[in-house]
């Protein structure tokens, strides 16, 4: 299967919702006013939410207005080239070229961290980079069985400690263990939730201060995880992980599973943070660079 087949399988039920509903408008509408308004509710409908549906409605009436298009066929083009630059916000490539480099992935409980951490690995690994993984969320419990089970699966080595460890302690083991080892890439799983979410995010940052002080010049990229399913909730999740650590990219999972795949224009849109990966089905090949272009054209 292709990547853009691939991608269009996975996308099949948000395509239902915002292809089908825009097949419907431009094939029966002249670009006027009661265009844009169908248009906004149907992007709103998919998860685009309100402020990027208006952003993106209003981007459409200017480019309209300046190309002086005049057929729903010509707006439907523009609409694809307005949602792709809305999309196409900072680098959605990795940056790994130091060794090791560290990626840290975040998120709350539940979204696909650590099925995302082991596909990741097994994606990196067939790259030919030499890949470590860090179970530092010990606190939820069996996150650490969990995350041997993807390790054994890619043939990925792992750094783990008992139940209740301090997090921070077992970046540090990890990232001593990576430096002695040549690791490429260290991949740094984390706790969803404490009981408060203070607690969370000051734990973020302790490991984040251990990265700072042991591997100071070293490359990280901090990947924060979405499930799709969540629609506008993933958007204040992704606004709190922001504020409190920094994200460098987003890794949206469980495309498949929803018609509200809007949000992926909501975070770039609104948080200006770059898709980096998509998660498509439970295959360890359905974690998939995100591609723009081939992402718009999947739902158009």
């Amino acid at each position: 299967m292709g990547f853009l087949d691939k991608i269009k399988q996975g996308l099949a039920k948000t395509q239902k919702v915002i292809g089908g509903s825009l097949d419907e408008i431009f094939s029966s509408s002249s670009l006027n006013d009661d265009f844009y308004g169908e248009l906004e509710e149907t992007l709103i409908l998919a998860d685009v939410g309100m402020e990027t549906s208006l952003h993106a409605v209003d981007a459409l009436r200017a480019m309209v207005k300046e190309r002086r298009l005049k057929t729903p066929e010509e707006g439907k083009d523009a609409l694809r080239e307005v949602l792709t630059g809305m999309l196409q916000v900072g680098d959605p490539a990795l940056h790994l070229s130091t060794n090791p480099a560290v990626i840290l992935v975040i998120g709350v409980n539940g979204v696909g961290k650590t099925t995302t951490i082991g596909k990741l690995g097994a994606s990196l690994k067939k790259d030919g980079k030499r890949v470590l993984l860090c179970a530092a969320d010990t606190f939820r419990a069996a996150a650490g069985d969990q995350l041997q089970v993807w390790a054994e699966r890619g043939g990925l080595d792992l750094i783990r400690q008992q139940e209740g460890t301090d997090p921070a302690a077992v970046a540090f083991d990890a990232l001593s263990a990576a430096r002695a080892r040549k690791m490429d890439v260290v991949i740094c799983d984390t706790a969803g939730r404490l009981h408060n979410k203070q607690n969370l995010m000051n734990e973020l940052k302790k490991i984040s201060r251990v990265i700072d002080r042991e591997l100071p010049d070293a490359d990280r990229e901090i990947l924060l995880v979405l499930d799709a399913t969540t629609g506008q909730n993933g958007l204040a999740q992704a606004r709190q992980f922001q504020e409190a650590c920094g994200v460098t990219g987003i890794v949206l999972t469980k495309l498949d599973g929803t018609a509200k795949g809007g949000i992926v224009f909501a975070v770039a849109d609104t948080l200006g943070i770059p898709v980096k990966y998509i998660g498509l089905g439970e295959q360890m090949d359905d974690l998939m660079p995100f591609d723009a272009q081939a992402f718009v054209d999947a739902l158009l």
